[in-house]
């Protein structure tokens, strides 16, 4: 065993009688607790980005396709999906499914309520596994090509606001391309809810045919092509690939660029974590050096009696920080399992909720990989290293004789 820590071991120890004690067992808490919070407000910014992500791309999907025209209104204009379209578009990497949707606004009238709202129009094709996840009442639409189904899915909000149940009619009134009211009569087969409130209040997903025959398209004509892809990929990539091989008359547009505000608020938590992981470090590094300063003054004689035995300033500095660093690693352990812990009880049991009204969600969600743990203890071990060399530099200025003589 190296001086340095046969000393430590035998020099320092946890008696009631010295200042130092406290001061020590108040650093070994604030750095288990910096460290904890370090992890869940990771791990919170962390989880919060994926689950909103996954949502919004779940709706909306990450990529669209439509016809590049000036038309920003909801009456949409259609383009035909044939077969070489589809070829192009799945043989592109990443891409994993297409789907043919179609949006058209209407109004929603009962005995005593109204209510604006926009049909989103899916086919048969149309991949049903977000939804199905989000259901919270009846059943899925089932849709056919052959036919066209009067079945919609209605959102809890649609529901709770206008008396709606499963199996309840409810009629739809849109306007045509000459201003007239058309009305259509359908059946809430379902009842979802994504937590997405934008989304929420606005969308009743029923069968394209309808809006195919209300605008007078043919069967073959759809107005948006939702693509999805493989989490694994980066939609930029794939994104450039669509968009340049896309026939001039059709662009494509990423969810980011169609709800800017949504994902530009889910970067800002970036800088929040950022924060807190600054001001735990300076505090938590701040009380090391403070328990540093109250060890070396509670010990000057023996840092004079050590020099004056012949023991040479790195020794009896690394003899200091040998037990700073002991401390330290308690102190990470202790924050590892705190921090850990919380975030797998939140995980399982999710007893900190939220209002999904703000923040599209109605519990605290968490998600932590190996890589931000590690990088987190590395980062603070080195951080606070560079710290603890600052009250180490006074053990050179401690004069043997004047120690030795004041002790």
């Amino acid at each position: 065993m190296r001086l340095e820590a046969f000393l430590g071991n035998r020099i320092f120890s946890l008696s009631p009688d010295k200042v130092s004690t406290l001061v020590m067992r108040i650093t070994l808490l604030s750095v288990a607790l910096s460290v904890a919070v370090m992890l869940v407000s990771v791990a919170i910014v962390i989880g919060f980005k994926q689950q909103i992500s996954d949502k919004v791309l779940g709706f909306v999907a990450p990529l669209q396709i439509s016809p590049l025209d000036r038309n920003e209104s909801l009456q949409q204009s259609p383009f035909i999906l044939d077969d070489s379209l589809e070829q192009m578009i799945y043989s592109v990497g990443g891409v994993v499914h297409i789907q043919s949707v179609a949006e058209k606004a209407g109004i929603i009238k009962t005995d005593d309520q109204i209510q604006g709202i926009v049909v989103k129009g899916v086919d048969e094709n149309f991949d049903w596994s977000y939804f199905g996840a989000a259901l919270k009442q009846g059943a899925l639409p089932v849709l056919e090509r052959e036919t066209t189904s009067n079945d919609v899915l209605i959102s809890m909000k649609l529901s709770t606001k206008l008396n709606l149940k499963p199996g309840d009619d409810l009629r739809i009134w849109f306007i045509d391309d000459k201003d007239r009211p058309r009305g259509r009569k359908f059946v809430v087969s379902g009842i979802y809810e994504t937590g997405l409130v934008e989304f929420d209040e606005r969308f009743v997903l029923a069968d394209l045919n309808h809006i195919r025959r209300l605008n007078g398209w043919k069967d073959n004509q759809t107005a948006l092509l939702e693509v999805f892809l493989d989490p694994k990929i980066n939609p930029d990539d794939v994104f450039d690939a669509i968009y340049f091989s896309l026939p001039i008359d059709l662009t494509a547009t990423t969810a980011r660029v169609l709800y800017p505000h949504i994902f530009d608020w889910l970067n800002l938590q970036d800088m929040n974590v950022v924060i807190i992981i600054l001001l735990m470090t300076l505090v938590s590094g701040i009380t090391i050096i403070s328990m540093l300063l109250m060890m070396v003054i509670e010990r000057t004689a023996m840092i004079g009696m050590l020099k004056a035995l012949g023991a040479n300033r790195d020794q009896i500095r690394n003899l200091f920080l040998f037990y700073s660093f002991k401390l330290l690693l308690y102190g990470l352990i202790a924050g590892n399992l705190l921090g850990l812990g919380f975030i797998i009880l939140q995980s399982k049991t999710k007893f900190l909720s939220l209002p999904a009204e703000s923040y599209y969600i109605d519990h605290v969600p968490v998600a932590i990989g190996l890589g931000p743990v590690l990088l987190i203890n590395f980062g603070v071990a080195i951080v606070w290293f560079l710290m603890l060399l600052i009250p180490s530099l006074i053990i050179d200025r401690i004069k043997p004789a004047k120690a030795i003589r004041f002790s």
